[in-house]
């Protein structure tokens, strides 16, 4: 199981925010470059980045900031946060992101040429609050439940999913384990990341347990920000 640290940008800022509120937001570095850096100094393999702007403004703010992230590190990056066009997403590909992610909006049918043209670099960020997809930043919670709209992605030839809990996010309390045992019980042949509400190492211990169904890697960002998880010994523990 892959162990994937988190950057989070606002403002120019490495933030982290609670339940992806705005308002309750913790500012942990001016400088994103440094931390992806240190990141890859403690031996991460892959660095989770999300243009925070971006998801809410639907375009990606950040761009020159996430793209001098991608160009500072020897190690591959992914990115999230307002890739909604195939300009976008263009760039980033230009840029040696192998790695874009994108949400909800991709089974919208003027996205089947994006999937079609750039299915290799795609990761799929599925966010649910209790098993339903949220879309819009989190703002909107629709009546599709997580496990029918993999199936769908499915169809489309999408395997790589990023599953986001909502209501764990940002809040040191555990991930939610029985929604991911549910998508991975009903959705053979994925490829799983989970996130949101990783406090330990006892749960990255835990998540492991579905690295055989699965699951490949977990995000994990205030937990390390706040000193709960020594990424170091998470890495030599996970990345064998």
């Amino acid at each position: 199981m892959l162990v994937i640290p988190a950057i989070d940008i606002r403002n120019g800022k490495c933030v982290r925010l609670i339940q992806g509120d705005p308002e309750r937001e913790t500012v942990y570095s001016d400088d994103p470059v440094s931390m992806a850096k240190r990141f890859e100094d403690m031996g991460a393999r892959l660095i989770h980045v999300v243009d925070l702007d971006g998801a809410f403004e639907g375009y990606p703010v950040n761009r020159d900031l996430v793209i001098k992230i991608a160009q500072s590190v020897s190690i591959p990056i992914e990115i999230g946060g307002g890739n909604r066009t195939p300009e976008a997403i263009q760039d980033y590909v230009d840029a040696g992101i192998p790695r874009i992610i994108l949400g909800t909006v991709v089974l919208k049918d003027e996205f089947a040429d994006i999937v079609a043209q750039y299915d290799k670099y795609l990761v799929i960020g599925i966010d649910a609050k209790n098993s339903m997809v949220a879309t819009h930043g989190w703002k909107n919670v629709s009546d599709v439940r997580a496990v029918d709209y993999i199936k769908e992605l499915q169809k489309k030839g999408i395997r790589e999913i990023i599953y986001t809990d909502i209501s764990t996010d940002g809040m040191l309390t555990g991930p939610n384990f029985a929604a991911i045992d549910e998508v991975l019980s009903y959705s053979g042949g994925i490829r799983l990341t989970a996130s949101g509400g990783i406090s330990s190492m006892d749960d990255l211990r835990r998540l492991d347990e579905f690295s055989g169904r699965g699951l490949t890697g977990c995000i994990t960002g205030k937990a390390v920000y706040d000193g709960r998880i020594d990424l170091g010994e998470a890495f030599s523990v996970f990345h064998k």
